[in-house]
């Protein structure tokens, strides 16, 4: 039978998300967990891998369970596992999934934010593990009118870290910028799927143009171009959260998965997850 997790974890001890040989990972950490306590290797599937170093407050993902091994100990799961997991993942809920669940290809948006603290004098201490110290002022007018270019469906190429067979056609559904209660500047951006480094390349591009380095329309020219501009730092890992993953009802779950599988070219109305 087929189980959802939701967790979160404090990614800065990991080398991200993907198992990895002979590298401490999240999907690695919790498949061993899981492992000991139904007595049988698991493999996760998850519905965004982030990178190392990012952290995550709303993952999902699925494993497919013994259906005895899930009536054996699935009352008592969320519990045992939080003995079993190091402090900085937490799984906080395990239910069976609704027929058609894919944790990747069955989701239709992905929210992250990135949060930055421009000036340092009001810098707390302990929010240096997941928030960027910036050190020029940031221009929140100027970031909202950049991001505002690069909405809608795209081939993200310049902003992606190419992988093999894998599309970088994404459809960006939101970008907005604003001052929290503390005065960090934080970027909530949504899209159907991200590519590989896609949020933080964006997030280095953007923030050229927060503090003056660049103009508005830069980042869309670089966009426009499709090529990877080494005018564009990748920014730090530490800065981004995954927020939330959202799926539509369950009698979609199955066709949007199927029409999630497909490759995906611009102006397709779905297309490959990542």
């Amino acid at each position: 039978m087929r189980v959802r997790l939701d967790l979160g974890y404090d990614g800065t001890a990991y080398a991200g998300w993907a198992r990895q040989p002979g590298q401490r990972t999240v999907q690695g950490t919790l498949e061993e967990a899981l492992g000991l306590v139904w007595r049988e290797p698991v493999q996760l599937t998850v519905a965004g891998r982030t990178d190392a170093g990012v952290h995550a407050r709303g993952q999902v993902c699925h494993v497919d369970a013994p259906a005895e091994a899930w009536a054996r100990t699935g009352a008592t799961l969320v519990r045992r596992l939080a003995r079993m997991l190091p402090d900085d993942i937490r799984v906080r809920r395990a239910a069976p999934a609704p027929p058609g669940f894919d944790a990747r290809f069955s989701a239709v948006s992905r929210r992250y934010a990135y949060r930055v603290r421009d000036d340092d004098s009001t810098a707390d201490p302990l929010e240096r593990g997941w928030v960027l110290r910036h050190p020029r002022p940031l221009d929140l007018p100027a970031l909202q009118l950049a991001s505002r270019l690069l909405l809608g469906e795209h081939d993200f190429a310049a902003y992606c870290k190419p992988r093999e067979g894998a599309t970088t056609v994404r459809e960006l559904l939101s970008l907005e910028w604003e001052r929290d209660a503390t005065g960090r500047a934080v970027a909530t951006l949504v899209a159907d799927a991200f590519c590989h480094s896609m949020v933080r390349a964006l997030m280095g591009g953007l923030l050229a143009v927060g503090d003056g380095r660049r103009d508005v329309e830069w980042p869309r020219r670089v966009l426009d171009a499709g090529l990877r501009d080494p005018g564009v730092a990748v920014a730090p890992a530490h800065g981004l959260v995954l927020e939330e993953v959202r799926y539509p009802a369950d009698d979609q779950l199955a066709a949007r998965a199927t029409t999630a599988r497909a490759v995906r070219v611009l102006g397709a109305t779905a297309g490959a997850a990542e």
